[in-house]
Formats: structure tokens, C-alpha cells, sequence
């Protein structure tokens, strides 16, 4: 054995201390000033946000909370590395043995030991504030850990309330996790410095050393390891109750019988095991934590792996649908009571197909009530009609709500008047234009949901800026939006002139147009801006110096930002997930949004998950545009609590909805001055809220598979369905030029009565088909929706389900087969070409279906829209209405003409569009049964079968009326452009109007002349 040799001493000689230059010390505090300043301008400018809502004790809250998660899970991090470090150094060998093996070491170790004292205080450091971080997102865990409930309900396998999986087990398990990686952290760095120190050797001639200083450091690391690996194995035992299997959520037969028992064994082996590394400290004999090692990995392997695959290959498999009946049972039970679906009221219905005279007699309610202006496809005919000016605009999807309308209450279509800079190029303006001038949206447009004009636009029962109608006098100034600027500065002292752009009384948007009015924000909307310092962090978080160096803020001076309302609710309710939708609501004289708000887990004893993003994808709901406001995932769902984001002000008040959640109740301990009862809701506002779309959408997903409510039937699948796709919609092309999947129909909003029901309500409703095979109507799902108008108390039919059942044996055409039928049938498609003139464009409307007359009644409203060469308005016009029944078939300029001809001339009902006739448009009938049917081409419908009737001779010769027609062409076209650049639309719509009338006139007075009825010098529609 070669003889040790003694360790050089450390290098004594050290330098004097050397003075630091001033430009060093300014350079280094000008560093901290400006790090502070930017870590000011996102904390301090957060906190005044939040003040200013009035949330500062969910912001301190959460501060605190991860604050403290922070230090902690850094100290508990930091910590055991650094101990481990430093006694793998101050624990060394005077003399290491030096081998051969250990020749290498020894330069190695004279490299390092210069760095020694960085590492072992950096590493534990940066470390440990990953550790840091990584727990203290972890806060909401915390705190409902902090403030646990009882669910009243057991799990079947334990019997453990639920709440102790929804609220305890999770931190559990974070805790366990969280301690084995800074153990195993630890142990390897133990085993590093030993190893380097000497602590730790290997040689050929001896073999393994382990120094007993080395031995005790590491035995006691891995005791704790292999005690917590034993915790770990313990509560994995109640993990098992979400585990996921191919047809079910839940602990399975395999699970129960013998994953269950091995994690059992597994926690006691790892005692054992633990005692063994405790012997291993005193008795110098690597053999004994080998043993304990191999132990511990043997009987994983055979009891937590081999057994349980040996009971699934050869006991479950050979009888699964027999064994797993009491588990998927257990998954049908809890996944049913997780989304609020033990109560759905399941009706059999056998839908007629016999569309008898006076069929709607006894559903008058419902068919006055059905909604023809899509709010999906009207948005453009909004924009022109009442955007009023450039600068405005309404989303591309409209709302739903009911108003009261002359003592009743009637479905409406509703839109807010929003500022747009993404419309008219607002960040090519200056800044003054950009933060100080146009700064807001005004007002709401409202049409009747069920109603037309003559002329196919919507009919507008509030309207214009500022508004008239329906909704009377309320504060119309919308300075919080979806579409708002990033951030606009308001606010002047009392007597100033104002600065910000309000509306624009009548004429044009030129100079000489109408007067222009200003306004002084008056509210209480954001943080102050008037004094410097708020105004140099404010630059900081915009990187703007401008709000610094303007001459346009004063004292009064606030800072609007952050104004979607989602993301400011989001903002003073981090607990909730958002529904995707959100909708304004004229109320107490204010215009406000309501935002659904969820609380969820995915820790629900046995119940199915769903992936939240794909649950609420639909035609008309880009999931990736809100994904930021919801989780991911789910296996339990409650609307608990609805918000308002004043539109003027941006206040946001968050209402308790479902008092019975466990989950909100911990959170309204957790945040108690957040939350209002419900008893606080005005009547008005309780009359405008409704059931939430995502929470219907989840519901609807979950139900169209446990709709099967019996496990046997459950296992073999058979009478699985699925969400109707959107037959108006295209399927969207694949890469490789192969048709895609349809996206699901959006559930609608409709005043209805259900076949079980007194009288209509507002409901949301959906459609079911087989997962596979046909595409008929297997089911029909709608969800009341009416709150009625008590203060603080909904309706007590609200949120009452009904599922129609349809039978297989009377199968009822789907939505995707009546829409198939409709656009292949021949009759169909001739009136449509009635109606064609030039280059427009037919646009298919929702496709509402509705159970009435005892069958289900299919309607559609058909738009037409000329395009920009066809000479015509360039938004969406309701020209026709499709209606089906059973196998019949008719199509009207309006609904009630449409039924009358479906239900032998006499439906028995009056529809909400009545009052409107049209007599020149194309009507009639098909039987796709028989084949039989019937035109009617109109009054004056062109003889040639599609284009537009001349308009009549004026006076002078064919030549003459020629050029004046080509003159007044040129003339329109110029008035066309001028309204597009300045984007007043009803100014482009009347001029498209005289273009297609001077283009008519261009072709009759061509083909006086001999010509081929195009004129000589064609427009191009304005087009520009």
C-alpha cells in the first residue's frame, strides 16, 4: 500500500484590501437604481392597480403567500446542499490515500479548491431559488390546504370525504416530492464532495472506502430519502382513486386488488430498507445499503410491477367487463356528481315527422321567439349600419340577452359601440391621438332577435350614437373593453378643456362634418398619473418616456390599462378559470360585461376528466384566444361566482353563484372581503344572467358519453354520442390536402318551451349524434337559462337539464343531414339563384333546432352579400328562411310564410317576423321523400331565371341614357373610395346602392344598342 502523503497547506499569502474607485461605487449604485426602478414599475405599479379595484387583500395575499413559499422552499433547498458540501470539505481525511486511482483526483482537487468556497455557497444559492421558485407557484395548494371543507360525500374505496383529496392530499404530495428531490440533491451532492475530498474512494487493491464520517453523512441522507420514497408510496395509495385507465377515470380492478396492496408493502419495505442504511451508519459494511438498495428495487419490480401486470394479463383481461363493472360504476357515480349532472331529466322522445296543419298551435310562445339573426353572421351589417364612425366597431361574434320589450321580454342581439384601433390604424397616429384623444367607445346597437326589415337588415330597437331605443338613458361612454388601447391617460382639473374625442353630431368625419364633441373622464377608472414618480415608473412599464415628457398630464391625471374585462377579473380572481365568453348588459343605468367565473380540480375521486381547451372549441370559439383565463383540465366544475366589469369605470365585483361549492367556500375564507353574496345582485342584473356556455359545453361533453348510466352498458360503448359538428361551417383543409375534423356546433341561446314544460324560457341548448354511424338526431340536451328578476335569487327552475332521448328505431334526421338536404335540394337551390344578382355570396345562418309541434323543427335564416364587384351592400342582408319538418321542406322571405307552407298552409302560430312581407322574392316547397314541390318565382322575379330586372327607360336616347348611366357610375365609384378611406360605412352603402342602379341602367341601355349588355367602361364596384 503506498504510503500517504501529507496535503499541501493553503496558500497564506493574501493581498490588502483594495479600495474601490468612485466611478466603480456610482456605476454600481446607478445599477441598483435603475434595477429598482424596473422592479418597481411591475410591483409597485401592480399594487396600484389592484388598490385602485379595491383587491389589495387578494394581491397581499398572494404576495405573502409565495413570498413565504419562496424563503421556505429556498432555505429548504439551500440548505441540506450547503451542509452537504460543507461537511463533505470540513469532514475530509487529513491524509487521502492516494492510488493510482486517486493520482488524477489530486490535480483535480488543486484545480478546484480556488472555486470551493463560490460553489459551496453559489450552488446551494441559485438552487435553492429554483427550488424557491417551483413551490411558491404552488400558493393556491396552500391555501386551500389552509382552509379545507367537507364535499358530505366518500369515496367508494377508502371512504374518505372528498375534500381530503381536493384540498389535503394535494400538498401532501407536493411535500413528498419537494423533500425527495432535495434529498436526492443532497445525496448526490454528498457523493460528489466525498468523492472529491477523499471522503469517498475507489481502488482496485482495496476496493470501496468510505471514511465513517462519510459513511454517517450519507447513511443519514439516505435514511431520510428512503423514508420519504416509503411516504411517497404510502399516499400513492389515494392517488390511484384519479389514476386513468383506456375506458375510465379511476382506480381500476388492478388497481384495488393488487397496485393498492403493493404500494401497502412498498411503504413498508422502504421502512425496513431505511433501517438497514441506519445499521449501515454503525457497522462499516457497503454490503448493507447495497442489500437495502437491491431490496428496495426488487420488490418494486415485483411486487409494484410484475404482480400487478400478472393480475391484469391473466385475471382482469380474461373477464374485464365482469371485474370492472363496480369501478366503472364508481366513475359513472362521481363523474355524474362532479359536473352537477345527477338531476338531468331524462325525457324519451318519440319526435313526429308529420307536419299536420296547426302542428304549432300549442308552441305559439316558442315560434314567435325563434332567433333569425345570427349573431355569428349579422356583425358586418352592425358595422355598417351603426359602427357611425370609423373608429368604432363591434366584435366579430354578437350577444345574446333578453330585454323587456313592451311588457315582454324578447330575445335581442346585442353589440357595444367599442373603440378599435385595430380598425383605423390607431398606432399609426401620433401619441396624443393614441393615449389622450381617443381613449373610448360609446354606447350599444340592439336588433330583434326575431324580427326583419323589408329590406332583410336586422331591426334595431336601440340604435345610434347617442343612443335611442329600447335600452333609455344609461352611461354610454365604454372605456373598458375587449378591443380598448393598451393604455390611455384621462382626467383633467374641473373648468379644462376637454381633450378626448366623445362622438361626432351628424355630418361627415371630414373637418366641415358635424360638430365634434370632447369629453373629461369624470370616474374613478385607474392608478394616478399626476405626480412624477408614478409617472417615471409608468414610462418604465410602457417604455414610453412620452408620459413623462407630455404637457397633457396634470394632477387629475389616471392611467387606464389592462381593460379587457376577462383579464382584469383574472387579475382580482387568480383562483377562477374564465369562461371564453363574455357579454355586455345595459343595467341600473349602467353598461356593464358579466364574466362566468369556474372553480375546478382535476382531483375528484373517479371522475372523468375533460381537457378544457378542446371541450369549449366549437365553430364560432377559438380556444387558443382565452386559454390564458382557464386551466387546462378538469374532472370537477362549478359555475361559482359571477362577475362585472363596469364598462365606464372598469370596477370589477365578483358575486358568489353556487354557495354549495366546497372549493369557493374555502376561497371566500381565503379572500373574504373579494367575494359579495348573491343576495347583493340587483334585480335588473339577476334578469340578464344566464347559464355559462363553457360550463354547458363541459357538461354536454361529459353527458354524451354518461348519458349511459349503466356500467355494463358503459363498457361495451355501443350508445356513446357525440356533439353535432357545424354543418355551416367547412371543414378545414389538412396539410396533405385531406378534408379535417368539423368543429362542434355551438350551443345556442333561445327563448323556447321544452316538450315537459309550462312555458318558454331562455334556454341553451345542443344537439347529440352517434359517436359513429349516421349522422340522426340521438339526443337533445337544454339547460334553463332564466333567472328570473328577484333580487338576489334566481329562478327556481334555473339550471334545470332535460335530455330528450331520441329512439333509434324513429331515427330523426341530424343537423348535418338537414343541411345536406338543404343544400342539395333542387328547389332550394333555384330560389336561391332567384335571389343571386352579379357576384353574391350566400351565407348559411345557424342551423337552430328546436322540439316543437311534437317533432323537431329545423330553421335556418340564408343571408346574401354582394361582393365588392357585385355592385350591392357589402354585408350580410336575411333574405330566406329555411325551415324543416319530418320530410318536409319549405323556404319563404320570412319565417311564419316558411312554416305555413311546411304545415299545410297554416302552421297555427305566428312567427316574430309576420309583419314583413315581400312578395317579389322566391318561395315555396319540398317533400325529400316523394321528390314533390312547388316554386314560387315571385311577382317580378327576372325571366331569365337569375339575373337582375333593368331598371325602367328614362327619358332621352339609348345613347344618352348610356353616358349619363357611365357618368353616374364614375360618380358613385368616386363616392365609394372617399367613404371607404374614411370609413363611413352608410355613406359606402348608399353609394353602392346608386352603383348598382347606374349599372343596371348602363346594361338596358346597352342592349338598345346592340350590345352584350356589359357596358363599355366597367366599374370596379369601388373597390379601390
Amino acid at each position: 500500500m503506498p504510503r500517504p502523503r501529507p496535503r499541501p497547506a493553503p496558500d497564506s499569502s493574501s493581498s490588502g484590501p483594495r479600495r474601490v474607485s468612485p466611478l466603480a461605487i456610482t456605476v454600481g449604485v446607478l445599477v441598483i437604481l435603475v434595477v429598482a426602478l424596473v422592479i418597481a414599475s411591475e410591483v409597485w405599479t401592480k399594487y396600484l392597480w389592484t388598490s385602485q379595484l379595491g383587491f389589495t387583500d387578494v394581491l397581499l395575499t398572494r404576495w405573502g403567500t409565495q413570498a413565504v413559499l419562496f424563503l421556505g422552499g429556498a432555505v429548504l433547498f439551500a440548505v441540506p446542499l450547503f451542509l452537504s458540501l460543507r461537511m463533505a470539505y470540513s469532514r475530509r481525511p487529513v491524509y487521502p490515500p492516494v492510488t493510482r486511482e486517486q493520482e488524477a483526483l489530486e490535480q483535480f482537487r488543486a484545480a478546484v479548491d480556488p472555486l470551493r468556497r463560490g460553489l459551496t455557497y453559489g450552488a446551494p444559492v441559485v438552487i435553492g431559488a429554483f427550488g424557491g421558485l417551483a413551490l411558491s407557484r404552488r400558493w393556491q395548494d396552500v391555501q386551500l390546504f389552509l382552509h379545507p371543507q367537507d364535499f358530505g360525500e366518500a369515496d367508494p374505496i377508502f371512504n374518505n370525504d372528498i375534500g381530503f383529496y381536493v384540498f389535503t392530499l394535494p400538498l401532501i404530495d407536493m411535500i413528498i416530492s419537494f423533500g425527495q428531490f432535495v434529498l436526492l440533491v443532497s445525496i448526490v451532492g454528498a457523493l460528489v464532495g466525498h468523492f472529491i475530498y477523499g471522503g469517498v474512494s475507489w481502488g482496485q487493491e482495496n476496493g470501496l472506502e468510505v471514511t465513517r464520517s462519510a459513511r454517517r453523512h450519507l447513511g443519514i441522507l439516505a435514511t431520510i430519502y428512503v423514508l420519504l420514497l416509503g411516504a411517497g408510496h404510502w399516499f400513492q395509495r389515494y392517488d390511484l382513486l384519479t389514476a386513468v385507465h383506456s375506458r375510465f377515470e379511476g382506480a381500476s380492478y388492478a388497481d384495488v386488488k393488487a397496485i393498492l396492496p403493493a404500494q401497502t408493502i412498498l411503504a413498508i419495505a422502504s421502512i425496513v430498507v431505511a433501517a438497514l442504511f441506519v445499521v449501515w451508519i454503525f457497522r462499516s459494511d457497503w454490503r448493507i445499503p447495497a442489500i437495502g438498495a437491491g431490496l428496495m428495487i426488487l420488490s418494486t419490480l415485483v411486487v409494484g410491477n410484475l404482480y400487478p401486470w400478472a393480475i391484469q394479463q391473466f385475471q382482469v383481461q380474461p373477464n374485464e367487463r365482469a371485474l370492472e363493472q363496480p369501478y366503472i360504476q364508481h366513475n359513472i357515480d362521481a363523474t355524474r356528481s362532479a359536473f352537477n349532472l345527477e338531476d338531468v331529466n331524462e325525457v324519451p322522445y318519440t319526435a313526429s315527422t308529420d307536419a299536420e296543419s296547426g302542428a304549432l298551435r300549442e308552441d305559439a310562445s316558442t315560434t314567435a321567439q325563434i332567433r333569425l339573426m345570427d349573431p355569428n353572421i349579422i356583425s358586418p351589417t352592425f358595422g355598417q349600419r351603426e359602427a357611425n364612425r370609423r373608429y368604432w366597431g363591434f366584435d366579430d361574434v354578437l350577444s345574446v340577452d333578453r330585454y323587456e320589450i313592451d311588457g315582454e321580454l324578447q330575445d335581442t342581439v346585442v353589440g357595444v359601440r367599442e373603440l378599435r384601433p385595430d380598425k383605423f390604424g390607431l398606432s399609426d397616429r401620433s401619441w396624443v391621438d393614441q393615449h389622450i384623444i381617443y381613449t373610448h367607445g360609446y354606447g350599444t346597437a340592439a336588433a330583434h332577435g326575431n324580427r326583419r326589415n323589408a329590406d332583410g337588415e336586422p331591426s334595431f330597437l336601440q340604435s345610434g350614437v347617442p343612443g335611442d331605443g329600447a335600452f333609455g338613458t344609461y352611461e354610454e361612454r365604454v372605456y373598458f373593453g375587449r378591443h380598448s388601447p393598451d393604455y390611455s391617460i384621462v382626467g383633467a382639473a374641473e373648468g379644462a378643456t376637454p381633450e378626448e374625442f366623445d362622438y361626432q353630431r351628424g355630418g361627415t368625419d371630414d373637418e366641415e362634418g358635424g360638430d365634434q364633441v370632447y369629453n373629461t373622464f369624470q370616474g374613478d377608472g385607474g392608478p394616478s398619473v399626476g405626480g412624477f414618480m408614478n409617472q417615471l415608473l409608468y414610462a418604465i412599464k410602457f417604455r414610453d418616456p412620452n408620459i413623462v415628457i407630455s404637457n397633457y398630464l396634470n394632477d387629475e391625471s389616471q392611467i387606464l390599462y389592462d381593460r379587457d374585462p376577462q383579464q382584469r377579473v383574472r387579475e382580482v380572481a387568480p383562483f377562477l378559470s374564465l369562461d371564453s365568453q363574455m357579454y355586455p348588459a345595459v343595467v341600473d343605468d349602467q353598461l356593464v360585461w358579466v364574466v362566468d367565473g369556474y372553480t375546478s380540480t382535476t382531483e375528484y375521486p373517479y371522475a372523468q376528466s375533460v381537457n378544457l381547451d378542446q371541450t369549449v372549441d366549437d365553430s364560432q370559439t377559438d380556444p387558443n384566444a382565452t386559454a390564458a383565463n382557464r386551466d387546462r383540465s378538469a374532472n370537477y366544475m362549478r359555475n361559482s361566482v359571477k362577475a362585472t366589469v363596469n364598462a365606464f369605470d372598469g370596477s370589477v365585483t365578483l358575486y358568489t353563484w353556487d354557495t354549495e361549492d366546497p372549493i369557493l367556500k374555502s376561497w371566500s375564507e381565503v379572500f373574504p372581503e373579494a367575494l359579495k353574496p348573491a343576495s347583493e345582485i340587483s334585480g335588473e342584473l339577476m334578469s340578464h344572467l344566464r347559464y355559462p356556455a363553457d360550463y354547458f359545453k363541459a357538461q354536454r361533453q361529459i353527458l354524451s358519453t354518461y348519458h349511459v348510466t349503466d356500467a355494463d352498458d358503459f363498457f361495451t360503448q355501443q350508445d356513446f354520442w357525440q356533439v353535432s359538428p357545424d354543418p355551416t361551417v367547412a371543414a378545414p383543409t389538412n396539410p396533405d390536402g385531406s378534408a379535417g375534423e368539423q368543429a362542434p356546433q355551438p350551443p345556442m341561446y333561445l327563448t323556447m318551451q321544452m316538450p315537459d314544460a309550462d312555458s318558454p324560457r331562455f334556454m341553451l341548448s345542443s344537439s347529440f349524434i352517434p359517436s359513429e354511424g349516421q349522422s340522426v338526431l340521438t339526443g337533445y340536451l337544454a339547460v334553463d337559462s332564466e333567472t328570473g328578476d328577484t333580487q338576489g335569487n334566481p329562478a327556481e327552475s334555473f339550471g334545470d337539464m332535460t335530455l330528450l332521448v331520441l329512439p333509434t328505431s324513429n331515427p330523426v334526421n341530424g343537423p348535418g343531414q338537414v343541411q345536406a338536404t338543404f343544400n342539395a335540394e333542387p328547389n332550394v337551390s333555384q330560389a336561391l339563384n332567384l335571389l343571386k344578382s352579379g357576384n353574391s355570396e350566400v351565407i348559411n345562418g345557424n342551423l337552430l333546432t328546436l322540439p316543437v309541434g311534437g317533432g323537431l323543427l329545423y330553421v335556418q335564416p340564408v343571408y346574401l352579400q354582394s361582393s365588392q364587384t357585385g355592385g350591392g351592400t357589402q354585408y350580410p342582408l336575411l333574405q330566406m328562411v329555411l325551415v324543416s319538418f319530418g320530410e318536409k321542406i319549405g323556404f319563404a322571405p320570412t319565417l311564419d310564410e316558411a312554416l305555413d307552407l311546411v304545415f299545410g298552409g297554416d302552421s297555427g302560430a305566428t312567427a316574430g317576423d309576420a309583419e314583413v312581407s315581400d312578395t317579389d322574392a322566391p318561395s315555396g316547397t319540398a317533400d325529400t321523400q316523394t321528390g314533390e314541390g312547388t316554386v314560387d318565382e315571385g311577382e317580378d322575379a327576372p325571366a331569365d331565371g337569375g339575373e337582375e330586372s333593368p331598371a325602367p327607360a328614362a327619358d332621352g336616347t339609348a345613347q344618352e341614357r348610356l353616358d349619363s348611366a357611365l357618368k353616374d357610375m364614375d360618380t358613385a365609384v368616386t363616392k365609394s373610395e372617399t367613404a371607404m378611406a374614411e370609413g363611413d360605412w352608410t355613406a359606402y352603402g348608399e353609394a353602392q346602392k346608386e352603383l348598382s342602379d347606374a349599372l343596371n341602367r348602363a346594361i338596358a341601355a346597352n342592349e338598345e344598342l346592340g350590345g352584350s349588355g356589359v357596358p363599355a367602361q366597367p366599374s370596379d364596384g369601388g373597390g379601390g
